[in-house]
């Protein structure tokens, strides 16, 4: 996984390791989440260590676990958007270096 416990308490300011493990979930939901809005890594190997595709992939996973961190309470009177814009707009991207990685590994395979 490009995303580890100890960047996201970093980005978090959280000091000690009471909550590692719903951290450690969150990291985890995120970085499923993401894999899933994108493509999964059989169709194009390595596609997440990519150096254009690995740093932006890191940086949605703690968007979105820091999302979830801030707004873990399932009831609230405020509206909540189930993905931010910083996440939805690194989602587009990898998108699209996504689906220009897999035309040339199609048609390598061609």
């Amino acid at each position: 996984m490009a995303a580890d416990l100890e960047t996201l308490k970093s980005s978090l300011r959280i000091d000690g390791n009471d909550d590692d493990e719903l951290l450690q979930g969150y990291l985890s939901a995120a970085t499923s989440y993401i894999e899933q809005a994108i493509g999964d890594d059989n169709s194009v190997p390595g596609f997440y260590e990519m150096d254009g595709a690995k740093d932006l992939f890191a940086t949605a996973v703690y968007a979105l676990a820091g999302s979830y961190w801030y707004y873990r309470t399932s009831i609230t009177s405020n509206t909540v958007n189930p993905v931010d814009l910083v996440v939805d707009s690194i989602i587009g991207q990898l998108r699209g270096l996504y689906n220009q990685k897999q035309d040339e590994v199609n048609d390598n395979g061609n």
